[in-house]
């Protein structure tokens, strides 16, 4: 019971104080030896960590901007190459257009030819020419671009075909 009564009687921020002072007196201890130790050019294996640590850290560092910067110029690459690909994507429609409205412009100025040279032309072809130059003119239209002698051959056909439709084709 006695020893109850002397913990009860200690002075406990008087132990907290020593206990403090004991802490940082090692402290103190620990980083003058740790000075002693790097003035004599000696390393602890607890100095030879950190100093790994800290240059694997920088590495990696240095390896994330490389990356970052890799990162960077794939990317100017790749819009680069996305560029390239639009214009030879607009490129290849347009010459896709052009030589469509070329095949319709010769579809249609042939038969008129034929016609105006008396050839035998069948109901087929008469249709085939007339759905031809409204597909032809769609395009025209969506391209704002001019039709020139194509009228006049349309004209051709489709007087002919009136003409046969009259005389009971």
């Amino acid at each position: 019971m006695d020893t109850i009564k002397e913990l009860t009687t200690l002075d406990f921020s008087c132990i907290f104080i020593s206990v403090f002072i004991i802490l940082i007196g090692i402290k103190s201890i620990v980083s003058l030896f740790e000075w002693f130790i790097d003035k004599l050019g000696l390393e602890t294996k607890w100095m030879k960590r950190k100093r790994e640590d800290h240059e694997l850290l920088i590495k990696t560092a240095q390896n994330v901007l490389e990356l970052q910067n890799k990162h960077m110029e794939d990317m100017k690459d790749s819009d680069n190459h996305d560029e390239e690909m639009r214009k030879d994507i607009k490129n290849l429609t347009e010459l896709f257009v052009e030589k469509q409205i070329n095949d319709y412009r010769w579809e249609i100025i042939n038969l008129a030819d034929k016609i105006s040279n008396g050839k035998v032309v069948s109901r087929e072809c008469y249709k085939h020419a007339i759905s031809t130059y409204e597909r032809y003119e769609k395009i025209i239209e969506e391209k704002n671009l001019t039709n020139g002698e194509v009228e006049i051959s349309i004209q051709i056909i489709n007087d002919s075909y009136k003409q046969k439709l009259k005389e009971g084709f």
